[in-house]
């Protein structure tokens, strides 16, 4: 564990292609020089930053080829690749004619972890990834032991593998690209969180999209954790090749069978990791130790739990970890009260399965919805959402796919159409949510689509409906 030595042996003048600037692309690019391989990086793009990053990697005997990321360089033996790049570019269908091997950054961290290395407790799902990761992570600090949250956030996992930190334990996110590019990864215990069309553009299908989830159980140790209540990741959890002795787990928010974690009276019980989980329950914390309480999240945090049980935490670190854990910014966040009227960001809703979530979290409701679709489609959302709903405000680019549902499932429901695009259009649309809203109702910004036609990500999304929300709350004092 921690400061280990990596031989540089087998990387010695090894040819490596790593596709991609940014941020996996820069660290596995310069660790792999650090081990000997000769390193060449390929970048569809040729801008400025691209200019300032190749010249830094240059400066270290990497090799960049800027504006051409289709052509296999000679010589290559493997290609490291970042997640974004999509599987069908020609540059893979290049190494796949010439018998390269692929790799993505998950799977260069996962071989060069040393001897006794850290295992690795997995996360990934639709929704509720960095959420579940973070839970557990401070769970696992409760329990004492070294630990941090890595993969998509956090520390990076080249970081975490390499570094001089020593860990007992790992909180890996890992996204639907990460897996695709990740053949030889085996965690201890991992869970798929739910499962629901997202991403469609990269993978090709829903059914490829689902068996790259679906590798993340390949080869546990221990567990395979799954929502009881989206039978697609039990089904996973049968297809998938496990050691010997892992056993199924499920999660649910209602009473828990033998072999789940659940709710009972207001109380998350575990019947998995106990020694009668016919007859026994083990107490783990309350719902009120979960921030914020709402039925998404109620189902992150028994994930969380029941990944930390597996390895053997104790019931007491559970209810503290939860108790210590602060969500994210932009997360179903509590922004203020106005009039009686809560404001609630949840700009991280950026497709129609978290959007759901959030929606069935509050009642009623004036919703903040629109921006880049990503090719999703709306009526099932709307249809579920229907009777809570006060009022709509749609933005961004694709709103009218979303007004077009309404028009269909919810016609009785006021809809204000903000025709604009600029930031600005933010500010008018919290305004025209409060003209809407009523004492009692929750204005709820989870726009169930993508930021970038808009904002440069939903951080900035949030940020700029909060800001709107605060500058309300001025003028009404």
């Amino acid at each position: 564990m921690g400061s280990r030595e990596v031989s540089n042996q087998d990387w010695q003048g090894k040819h490596v292609t790593v596709a991609g600037l940014g941020v996996s692309g820069i660290p596995a690019a310069k660790v792999l020089r650090g081990l000997g391989a000769v390193v060449t990086v390929v970048n569809d793009g040729d801008d400025e930053r691209s200019r300032a990053q190749a010249a830094e990697l240059e400066a270290q005997g990497i090799t960049v080829r800027l504006g051409d990321g289709a052509t296999l360089p000679q010589s290559t033996e493997l290609i490291v690749t970042t997640p974004g790049w999509k599987p069908d570019k020609p540059l893979f269908t290049a190494a796949a004619e010439a018998g390269v091997p692929v790799w993505g950054d998950v799977e260069l961290a996962w071989r060069l972890r040393g001897p006794g290395a850290a295992p690795w407790l997995a996360v990934t799902g639709t929704n509720g990834k960095t959420t579940t990761v973070r839970m557990l992570a401070s769970i696992l600090q409760a329990a004492g032991l070294r630990t941090a949250a890595v993969g998509n956030i956090g520390v990076s996992l080249l970081d975490a593998v390499l570094g001089d930190e020593e860990y007992d334990v790992l909180a890996v996110e890992l996204s639907s690209y990460q897996l695709h590019w990740a053949p030889s990864l085996r965690a201890h215990s991992a869970a798929v969180l739910n499962l629901a069309p997202d991403h469609l553009d990269w993978h090709g299908s829903m059914a490829a999209y689902v068996a790259d989830k679906g590798r993340i159980y390949e080869g546990n140790q221990v567990a395979c954790v799954y929502n009881a209540a989206d039978p697609a990741t039990e089904d996973l959890v049968r297809e998938a090749d496990v050691e010997e002795g892992c056993r199924a787990i499920g999660f649910t928010l209602n009473t828990p069978g033998p072999s789940q974690l659940g709710v009972v009276d207001g109380i998350l019980v575990d019947r998995a990791f106990v020694a009668n989980r016919q007859k026994q329950a083990q107490e783990l914390a309350e719902v009120k130790d979960v921030d914020p309480p709402a039925p998404h999240n109620i189902a992150n945090a028994l994930a969380a739990a029941a990944l930390a049980r597996a390895f053997g935490v104790e019931p007491a670190a559970v209810r503290d970890g939860l108790r210590a854990f602060r969500p994210d910014p932009h997360r179903i966040e509590h922004v203020a009260d106005i009039a009686g009227v809560a404001y609630v960001d949840d700009s991280k809703a950026t497709n129609t399965h978290a959007a759901e979530a959030s929606l069935a979290a509050y009642d009623p409701i004036v919703w903040i919805a629109g921006g880049l679709a990503k090719g999703a489609t709306f009526d099932e959302l709307v249809t579920g959402a229907a009777g809570r709903l006060r009022g709509v405000v749609l933005i961004g680019r694709d709103r009218e796919l979303i007004r077009e549902a309404l028009a269909r499932h919810a016609p009785e429901v006021p809809v204000v159409d903000l025709g604009r695009t600029d930031t600005g259009a933010m500010s008018e649309a919290v305004r025209e949510a409060a003209r809407l809203a009523r004492p009692g109702d929750t204005v709820l910004m989870a726009p169930a689509c993508a930021s970038m036609d808009m904002f440069v990500n939903y951080n900035k999304r949030g940020e700029a409906f909060a800001d709107a929300v605060r500058e309300l709350a001025a003028e009404s004092a």
